[in-house]
């Protein structure tokens, strides 16, 4: 079977790491005389924001404007704002837009720029920008206003939503689907259910408005929150009708609903017609319902449908079984999470560094010190450096009173090295240090020096160890 072309975007799409520079990438590309088609570029770009590869989305953003591959309009000058915003920081975002010609200024790279704001938070900066829109003419669409009601939705001033909304129809700007949204989840925030509900009917009787099944999911959510479970399921029903056949991401998030309401007839029900409909069930998948399965304590048929998902054929991802070691450790069953991991890895699978960290969490619980800390050091043994894992900070603080308290200074300081680059150093870390060293009687100064450089104050516990410390060499000296 002949190889297939390759294309820019097989080049570019498994390149994940964002340390890699795609410029190099690019230039061979055209090194090797493919063309290189602006539509291409483009779609590239949407890709890589989609999936948060903020970083490579820049480079290929600069590159196009430098190589001169087109002439940026407004709209090309308002994506390469946004990314530098996410990037860069908020200063670079605002020295961009300061550099664009007037003409580049326009509604796009104006509310590219109020865009960065509100993903800041910043209210004043947000209401003074939009301020300048209106006096320029240059809120002519819902984004803006969308814009704005996710800022207040952000700083949980929801009571402003609603007047937002009130004043894009006096200004004849027509709301949009996610206007409405943003409106029933604000009134949603507060519980004020016979406001959400009349916005809702609005909603549907407004021509222009495709009716989604996550606005629904959305409403049912809220139903859920304030305890209205039959309001919940019918609209989960609505929900439901307006699933498209292979939506599987729909299909996953109403199974997770169902399974908060407790309904494990809908769950099952739910699985059943989503393999039916789907072409593929990915890992996602199966994650989602088997934490649905765990939180209607199903663990049985949970521990069935993982035996489903090894033979499926999918890509093996440890965080499939995750969910049930998870499970396990969280009901005090940490034998069966033991013998779960230890059987995978006897079929020659590698945990990841989660997977012990989970165990450890565990044994930490049940107050099984030296256990957690053989499930850290595994975590430890596994663990890339650029693999981006963070152990559970409970479980480390547990662990590092529990070494400073019983263990030598050397089985401190292993621990303690071991989570380099994992952790920030924290008063925990020096406890540990201090009272494993106080108790075999040797020198701190140099702990307490380094404690200082990192601007950590000694706490009262620490003090009650260095007295400790200090009395008993008083009594030495004495006898």
């Amino acid at each position: 079977m002949p190889q297939k072309k390759p294309t820019l975007y097989s080049r570019i799409s498994p390149l994940g790491n964002p340390r890699i520079n795609l410029v190099p990438v690019l230039d061979k590309w055209v090194q090797e005389g493919n063309k290189v088609r602006y539509t291409e570029l483009q779609n590239l770009l949407r890709n890589l924001r989609k999936r948060r590869r903020y970083t490579h989305a820049l480079q290929i953003s600069e590159w196009m404007g430098t190589t001169g591959v087109c002439t940026f309009s407004s709209s090309e000058h308002a994506v390469q704002l946004d990314l530098i915003g996410r990037v860069h920081g908020l200063e670079s975002a605002e020295s961009y837009f300061n550099s664009l010609s007037d003409e580049d200024k326009s509604e796009k790279t104006y509310g590219a720029l109020l865009n960065c704001y509100v993903r800041e938070g910043l209210t004043g900066k947000s209401l003074s920008h939009m301020q300048k829109m209106k006096e320029k003419g240059m809120v002519s669409t819902a984004l803006t206003y969308n814009d704005l009601m996710c800022l207040y939705i952000k700083t949980s001033e929801y009571e402003k939503v609603p007047g937002l909304l009130n004043e894009m129809k006096e200004n004849g700007v027509t709301p949009d689907n996610f206007s409405y949204k943003m409106c029933i989840n604000s009134y949603g925030k507060r519980s004020s259910i016979d406001e959400m509900e009349k916005v809702l009917e609005e909603m549907e009787n407004q021509s222009h408005i495709s009716m989604d099944w996550n606005t629904y999911a959305t409403i049912a959510h809220i139903y859920m929150k304030v305890g209205l479970t039959d309001k919940a399921v019918a609209t989960l029903k609505k929900s439901e009708k307006r699933l498209t056949k292979k939506d599987g991401v729909g299909y996953n998030y109403l199974i997770s609903l169902f399974a908060s309401i407790g309904n494990k007839t809908e769950v099952t029900r739910l699985w059943e017609l989503k393999k039916t409909a789907c072409k593929k069930i990915i890992n996602m998948d199966y994650m989602t319902m088997l934490g649905s399965l765990v939180k209607l304590k199903e663990l049985e048929d949970a521990k069935k449908l993982l035996k489903e998902w090894e033979s499926s054929g999918n890509i093996y991802d440890f965080r499939v079984p995750n969910v049930l070691l998870g499970a396990y450790t969280k009901s005090g069953c940490t034998e069966k999470a033991e013998a779960m991991l230890e059987d995978l890895t006897n079929n020659g699978k590698v945990p990841i560094p989660n997977s012990w960290g989970i165990l450890a969490a565990g044994y930490v619980e049940k107050d099984e010190m030296e256990k957690a800390l053989g499930c850290m050091k595994k975590a430890f043994s596994v663990n890339k450096s650029d693999g981006g894992w963070k152990p559970n900070s409970t479980v480390i603080s547990s662990l590092l009173h529990w070494l400073g308290d019983t263990c030598e200074v050397k089985e401190v300081e292993d621990f303690v090295r071991s989570l380099k680059d994992l952790i920030p150093i924290n008063k925990d870390v020096y406890y540990a240090l201090i009272k494993a060293n106080v108790r075999e009687g040797k020198d701190v100064d140099g702990i307490l020096e380094s404690m200082k450089a990192n601007k950590i104050d000694l706490d009262e516990e620490n003090g009650k160890v260095l007295s400790l410390k200090e009395e008993g060499a008083e009594y030495i000296a004495a006898t």
